[in-house]
């Protein structure tokens, strides 16, 4: 077992916050299908590999996201395996309150979801809005940026979801929706946290100026059946 509830964090968040939008058993857990396809095992047990296995899909991978090293079970191969870092919030700088950021609400969900997709923040489904706050900012009526929450654990929450439409950049919005997600997170009493690929440098830098630390460094993998790979 690791020793801190974020060194695995889509098993601990499947396993105590979001155990309503887990598929799986007691030793292995993912994110419903219409939701991400982040999944995670409690342990490298054997029969904790086993059940993970179970949970990838005949026609695509599953994406493992944890501090330890994958074991990747057998019969299942790498389809992907790239480093990302996990930061947690240390203190909040002064950003001031931004007057454009709106709460998205359902009726919202189609213009995310096409962010989303034009962007690439990292998995986002047509279901994924409902992990938790996500927040907005539109010109003319249209969605050009969202920030949003993911995974949640006792005391923490992810910011997740950042995107901002390619003509909206250069206007502050990614930061403003961050420091804005983060502070309704301090408001509840919990942490927030976050991830980012290592090559992702902007967006580390980004982090850094709102009082984020790096954790830990953080293995990103996807596995997939041999078969579909």
């Amino acid at each position: 077992m690791t020793a801190h509830v974020l060194d695995r964090p889509v098993w601990s968040s499947l396993a105590t916050r979001h155990a309503a939008f887990a598929v799986g058993g007691e030793r292995a857990r993912r994110f419903a299908p219409d939701i991400n396809p982040l999944a995670g095992a409690r342990d490298d047990a054997p029969e904790s590999s086993a059940e993970l296995a179970r949970l990838v899909p005949a026609d695509g991978p599953l994406l493992l996201l944890q501090a330890d090293a994958v074991a990747v079970p057998a019969g299942m191969v790498r389809a992907t395996d790239l480093p990302g870092v996990q930061m947690v919030l240390e203190r909040l700088a002064e950003v001031p309150a931004d007057p454009r950021i709106v709460a998205l609400t359902a009726a919202d969900a189609p213009a995310m979801l096409a962010l989303a997709r034009l962007t690439n923040p990292g998995p986002f489904s047509t279901r994924t809005p409902e992990l938790g706050e996500f927040f907005g900012v539109k010109d003319g009526g249209a969605l050009v940026a969202m920030a949003g929450e993911r995974m949640k654990h006792p005391g923490y929450s992810e910011i997740s979801g950042v995107c901002t439409h390619p003509d909206a950049r250069g206007r502050g919005l990614a930061r403003s929706l961050s420091a804005h997600v983060a502070r309704r997170i301090l408001e509840r009493g919990e942490t927030p946290y976050l991830h980012a690929y290592a090559s992702n440098t902007p967006a580390i830098q980004l982090y850094a100026s709102l009082g984020f630390r790096l954790r830990a460094e953080m293995h990103v993998v996807a596995i997939a059946r041999a078969s579909a790979a």
